[in-house]
């Protein structure tokens, strides 16, 4: 069983980045660098290595901005991938998708048990496996 995880707005505090949407129709990447954690990192990350103990894969599915180019797209990919390096340096994660704008996020699914954490309601209403908001994240892992 996998549990995955969006990034912008999901752990990460991307939509509070004063002129987030600015920058990225500027192809800005600034959102991306300067984006604060939305949940506790260090027990984020404490909880998901004592699940991956008990078996659990972690993974993330985060899309890239819409209407990106291709350099754009490239910079913002690497810029999520550094920001998880930093923010959660102790997690191996077994896949780390960063996608298309839009791209149906059961691509990536794996069984019907997989676990979505995902703040965008159509993601999680369309997700094939078992799917949670953003809002109780470290709580609900405590449960598994």
């Amino acid at each position: 069983m996998t549990i995955f995880f969006d990034m912008d707005g999901t752990i990460c505090d991307f939509y509070n980045v004063n002129g987030w949407l600015e920058d990225l129709i500027n192809s800005n990447s600034r959102p991306y660098r300067v984006a604060k954690p939305k949940v506790n990192m260090q027990v984020l990350a404490r909880r998901l290595n004592l699940l991956k103990a008990k078996g659990y894969r972690i993974g993330i599915i985060s899309w890239l901005s819409r209407g990106g180019n291709s350099i754009f797209n490239a910079e913002v990919s690497m810029i999520k991938k550094r920001w998880l390096r930093k923010h959660l340096r102790s997690v191996h994660f077994d896949e780390i998708n960063v996608c298309e704008y839009g791209t149906d996020k059961n691509v990536f699914i794996n069984s019907k048990k997989d676990i979505l954490f995902d703040d965008e309601k159509n993601n999680r209403d369309s997700w094939a496996g078992i799917a949670y908001d953003e809002k109780d994240i470290l709580n609900i892992l405590r449960t598994l």
